[in-house]
């Protein structure tokens, strides 16, 4: 592999993402997922230390900090720093493919800053830890020069976000690392532990890998993506292990189902969105919401609150398609409605239901390899 030298400032923005079809059966290799990349941005920002001590740095949560040495190879630094679990992992999984690429590792310092919270620090479930592995990953990969595909960076980057939390799907990864609107389906992470311990990285990163697929999908044209937040934020990892937990649990409904079910619905949104088909979007959209809502009463788990009830029944009164986001539990629902529907007066609904539209736009594509 071709390197170059370490430049001295890198600075990448990684998008947040939206789920739009597609959730809990994504967990399962193979299932698929539509999610769509936003203009609100995790940026990690790389510069070498002035001293041979290395600072961690982030806005978020009221800001924290760690200091960082290298002994060797290895990057040594205080213990108890969860804060910072995404970040550590990406690092270390890109300065091993430095490391097996003959790079020399540097010290660095390493600033994070986020717009996927509000003022106070709330996330509104856009998907941070992902794209801030995505961002960091992307950082420092340019920074020690590593010609890495845009798939490649992103086998990267989902190996370093499932040393941390081993039950997600990684499409939230996918949508922050392509951008614009995405097909994804899971890859098998059992598999990919075993070849984790068997293989060089860089060998991983280069095979293909069971069930992981990303394509991008065309928005939808003469519609417009509504975001609304409802104040609750929700824990996905807490929520999909509960249905993972409790998907055996009624002997009268059948987890397989669901699967299937899913599959079908997110292959016929996905066409629908190609052939611009408003109904077949506006179809998809209400059935996987239905998908979701039978899901969450056969396994006790709250994927439609109250208020995300709320939002969704305002919009299909006013003559829009709306469905939870990602786990449910909190956090956001979308909308797809025309452009010419009286958006106003559903606002003015949320405005009474304290739910906050979000401004949020796709994340286009940067144009950058594939």
């Amino acid at each position: 592999m071709d390197a170059v030298a370490p430049s001295s400032v890198t600075e990448v923005k990684a998008p947040g993402k939206l789920y739009i079809a597609g959730e809990y059966a994504v967990v399962e290799p193979g299932y698929p997922a539509v999610l769509v990349a936003v203009d609100r941005y995790i940026t990690v920002r790389v510069t070498p230390a002035v001293s041979d001590t290395g600072h961690i740095t982030t806005d978020q949560n009221a800001g924290s900090r760690l200091e960082w040495y290298r002994q060797g190879s290895d990057m040594l630094i205080e213990p108890d720093q969860d804060q910072f679990s995404f970040v550590l992992a990406a690092v270390r999984t890109v300065e091993e493919a430095a490391v097996a690429s003959g790079v020399p590792l540097q010290v660095f310092d390493l600033d994070i800053t986020s717009e996927l919270d509000d003022d106070s620090g709330r996330k509104f479930g856009l998907g941070s830890s992902a794209a801030v592995t995505v961002a960091t990953v992307r950082a420092l990969c340019a920074h020690y020069g590593l010609e890495l595909s845009r798939m490649e960076q992103l086998k990267l980057a989902l190996l370093a976000s499932t040393e941390v939390q081993r039950s997600g799907s990684g499409g939230d990864v996918a949508a922050s690392m392509f951008g614009g609107w995405i097909a994804y389906t899971s890859f098998d992470r059992e598999w990919t532990r075993q070849q984790r311990g068997r293989r060089p990285l860089l060998e991983l990163v280069k095979a293909q890998w069971p069930g992981l697929s990303v394509r991008r999908v065309s928005p939808p044209e003469h519609l417009r993506l509504l975001v609304g937040w409802t104040g609750s934020p929700a824990s996905t990892s807490r929520l999909v292990g509960d249905v993972q937990s409790n998907k055996a649990v009624d002997a009268a409904w059948d987890y397989s189902t669901f699967l299937a079910e899913s599959r079908e619905c997110v292959g016929d949104f996905v066409a629908a969105l190609d052939a611009d088909d408003t109904a077949g979007v506006f179809a998809g959209i209400r059935r996987n919401r239905a998908l979701l809502r039978s899901l969450g009463e056969h396994t006790g788990t709250t994927i439609e609150t109250p208020t995300l009830r709320r939002l969704i029944e305002s919009a299909e009164a006013h003559g829009g398609a709306a469905k939870t986001s990602g786990a449910g539990g909190g956090d956001c629902g979308i909308v797809l409605i025309s452009r010419d529907a009286d958006i106003d007066g559903l606002l003015a609904v949320w405005e009474r239901a304290d739910i906050r539209l979000l401004s949020l736009h796709q994340h286009l594509p940067d144009g950058e390899d594939d």
